[in-house]
């Protein structure tokens, strides 16, 4: 009776344990943090990439100062480079520059979103038009966008449907692609609880699927994007007309073709500005709030 009465405590205290030990594990995980100081932020986010620049700018400024690249024609100096901006801030054409590129690019992107999402979703549900063009939108997407300028200027000549036809053939494949692989990696026990609440169809599809393939979907998007900046800076350095503007793509070439190396360096730099711009001010939040809804991201 004695060894009973043990065995009963003992698993009693057993279960007061794991008790604790889940709302301890609940609490931790429901726990956030305080929202940071503005200079923990500027340690931790601001500083590290204004140190790395400041030192490939030192780096940059020795190769100058020091002879080991002495033809300004090969590598102009940081001043050079910032006397080019100058110039063309005073001009009024910089904004012009920047916006030309990224209204074709953004606008471009909207349109490979509104194509690459239904066909992403059609490809990875109905297996016929899987076997048919899933090969084809993965040859699609290896192909360089570049390839695509020749053909598209003799379809369409040299007007901005050229460029966002360019856009659509660089970054359409890399949408589909990444929903489908986000589709195949939903559990299939997600797909049947969905079924037995009646999601089904188009139900099924917004509230089961899309949300469970979303970080799939969402690594294509941002391959998409790269895919169609990469596209229209290869479409506006190919094809120039005076009706299509001066993008940046079509900066760096005046650049060689006057064989400015500030004006290459300065429209290589402004690529390179619009391209880590986008991804802090769009992508990045969205990754957060994708990672944190999911609980692997804390808030903070």
């Amino acid at each position: 009776m004695a060894s009973t009465e043990t065995k009963a405590d003992a698993a009693v205290k057993d279960n007061d344990g794991l008790g604790g030990l889940e709302a301890g594990l609940d609490a931790l995980e429901s726990s956030v943090a305080g929202r940071k100081s503005f200079g923990t932020t500027f340690r931790q986010k601001v500083l590290p990439p204004l140190v790395a620049f400041a030192i490939v700018l030192v780096a940059w400024q020795a190769l100058i100062t020091f002879k080991i690249v002495d033809d300004p024609t090969k590598l102009p100096s940081p001043s050079d480079v910032w006397a080019e901006v100058q110039d063309a801030w005073l001009q009024g054409t910089l904004l012009d520059y920047i916006w030309t590129s990224v209204s074709r690019g953004l606008l471009g992107f909207l349109f490979a979103l509104v194509i690459g999402t239904p066909l992403g979703l059609v490809v990875a549900r109905v297996k016929f038009v899987r076997a048919a063009i899933g090969p084809i939108l993965s040859g699609l997407q290896s192909l360089p966008s570049v390839a695509w300028v020749p053909p598209a200027v003799i379809w369409l000549g040299l007007n901005n449907s050229m460029m966002y036809a360019v856009i659509l053939l660089g970054a359409v494949p890399s949408i589909a692609n990444g929903l489908v692989s986000g589709v195949d990696q939903v559990p299939p026990l997600f797909l049947r609880a969905g079924r037995t609440m009646g999601a089904t169809g188009l139900r099924g599809t917004w509230h089961i699927v899309m949300p469970a393939a979303l970080p799939g979907y969402l690594a294509g998007l941002k391959q998409g994007w790269a895919f169609s900046w990469r596209s229209l800076m290869a479409a506006e350095i190919i094809a120039s007309s005076p009706d299509l503007g001066v993008g940046l793509g079509q900066l760096l070439e005046n650049g060689r073709n006057a064989s400015s190396m500030s004006m290459v360096f300065l429209a290589i730099f402004l690529i390179l500005f619009v391209g880590i711009a986008i991804d802090l001010l769009i992508f990045s939040p969205v990754e957060r709030w994708v990672l944190r809804s999911r609980g692997l991201l804390v808030k903070g």
